[in-house]
């Protein structure tokens, strides 16, 4: 009889503790340029996306697929995927979700200036009845399910016949939105402040997630975002800057949780806006004149992996020989060679807010070229002024992070090398205006070979030929580094790719 008690002791309490309703606090160094899931491909609308919407499908910690709102799938061939969809769902705006608002959504999604890219690869979505839809692609597609994590299905009741996509425009879409997902937005005050509650309708009952409400604030500086959490004003905050990784391992009550990540920082070096540019010497002057390892061990303290590639060695792409260099005396023979013995002058944007210390990182780029008499002007800029920048290609050298989120080489490649086309979204963030019809052509094959083998090749062959090139500056893979309460389980929902799954989000009584 004792043992029953004691049984149904603890059963209610853990009864209790998973419906015991808690609000979260986050700050994070930005937050989401827009409600559109489909206005920017970047790290804070997909983190969005995973809050307020709910994906077909996504990556778990194990680097495995978990089915979400399809339920299962089925590849009929090389070309199509059937996907089984969740049944008994509802939008926040109490529309019922069905197959109807998943082929809306794909067709959007190839309508995107920056999602097309992808899924311009897609050449049909067709309804099987109500539930079950078949992916079609163009051709063979050996990363058909990989770009599925990116279709986040949108409420077509609620959109239709107001969904254009601006960038930094003011739309529909920009300013209301209705998703699945495990909250729903409250109220939202750019820059300043976004409040979600629980979606009391939400279909995943077997989530331990006990979060009622997240108050989500941006704190750009690392120090204040700390103080923040230190002082018990916020419970969850990312990133940590390195500076401050080892006091706070130090202070009770407050965990760390630290993942490589396969995110690529570099540089692009416009060859539109600069003569210089075009010459091989100078790109290679630049390159030999930067040093990653420093940059590391210096500034990221060693929160980071040097790179001398775009491939994450976890990649298909990558090649194990490719290293950074470092050498200041070639640099400045290959400044001499190619005729700017005394060097000329540039501008430079990055943003101050985006990535791990960018602002200390771009500082340190400028006084490093300055040892090759490359004059930088360095303009930095908060994370919502400098994208429009980016895409208005506002400076001659421009740094950019990229999360390949298919986990693939070709995903970099079509983003951020292949030729600048808006037609199709290729290049879309190709801020080095560098085109190269041969690299194109192996970005179309990869997209389409089945063969492993054969698409090792195929990739590699692109890496080299950017290493060869000097095409762009490969600066480092960046670690990935989040602080909380310890009764705030985040190691739970955290992963490589940086979005916090908070709908499965668990904290514990005080």
């Amino acid at each position: 009889m004792k043992i029953k008690v004691i049984l149904a002791c603890c059963l209610a309490l853990i009864l209790c503790n998973k419906a015991a309703a808690t609000t979260l606090r986050v700050a994070f160094d930005a937050d989401p340029i827009s409600l559109d899931p489909h206005e920017q491909l970047s790290e804070g609308t997909l983190q969005f996306s995973h809050l307020v919407f709910d994906p077909l499908l996504r990556w778990q910690q194990n680097g495995q697929f978990e089915s979400r709102l399809a339920t299962h799938w089925q590849r009929l061939d090389s070309r199509t995927i059937r996907f089984f969809l969740r049944k008994n769902v509802t939008f926040h705006s109490g529309n019922a979700f069905s197959a109807k608002d998943v082929v809306y959504t794909i067709n959007r999604l190839k309508k995107s200036p920056d999602f097309r890219a992808m899924f311009d690869t897609i050449a049909s979505v067709s309804m099987i009845d109500d539930y079950t839809i078949d992916v079609n692609a163009a051709t063979p597609n050996p990363l058909l399910l990989n770009i599925m994590t990116y279709v986040f299905p949108m409420d077509k009741i609620f959109y239709q016949g107001q969904d254009q996509i601006i960038k930094y425009g003011e739309t529909f879409a920009s300013r209301n939105v209705s998703g699945t997902g495990p909250f729903s937005l409250v109220s939202r005050e750019l820059g300043s402040r976004m409040e979600l509650k629980r979606n009391p309708n939400y279909w995943d009952k077997d989530s331990v997630g006990n979060v009622d409400q997240i108050i989500m604030t941006p704190i750009r500086a690392d120090s204040t975002r700390l103080a923040a959490l230190l002082s018990g004003d916020v419970d969850f905050i990312f990133p940590v800057s390195p500076i401050d990784i080892e006091r706070t391992k130090k202070i009770q009550g407050i965990q760390l949780v630290t993942l490589p990540s396969t995110r690529i920082l570099l540089l692009h070096m416009n060859q539109k806006r600069r003569k210089e540019f075009q010459d091989v010497r100078v790109r290679k002057a630049i390159n030999l004149a930067i040093n990653q390892s420093l940059i590391v061990e210096k500034i990221l303290k060693g929160y980071a992996s040097p790179a001398g590639q775009l491939s994450a060695d976890r990649f298909l792409g990558h090649i194990n020989n490719l290293e950074p260099e470092y050498d200041l005396t070639r640099a400045l023979e290959l400044m001499k060679q190619a005729g700017y013995e005394k060097g000329f002058r540039i501008s430079m944007m990055a943003p101050n807010n985006r990535y791990m210390n960018d602002e200390k990182v771009a500082q340190a780029i400028a006084a490093m070229l300055a040892r090759i008499h490359i004059t930088v002007e360095l303009k930095t800029l908060p994370k919502a002024q400098y994208f429009k920048e980016f895409d208005d290609r506002s400076a001659d050298m421009m740094m950019l992070g990229w999360q390949s989120d298919t986990m693939d080489s070709n995903n970099l490649f079509e983003f951020i090398i292949a030729c600048p086309d808006a037609k199709t979204g290729l290049g879309a963030y190709n801020a080095s205006e560098y085109c190269k019809h041969s690299i194109d052509d192996n970005i179309h094959q990869a997209n389409r070979e089945m063969n492993p083998e054969r698409r090792l090749r195929l990739m590699q062959q692109v890496e080299r030929t950017l290493y060869e090139d000097s095409a762009i500056v490969p600066l480092y893979w960046q670690s990935l580094i989040w602080a909380a309460k310890n009764n705030v389980k985040i190691q739970d929902v955290v992963n490589d790719q940086n979005y916090p799954h908070l709908g499965d989000l668990f904290i514990e009584g005080k």
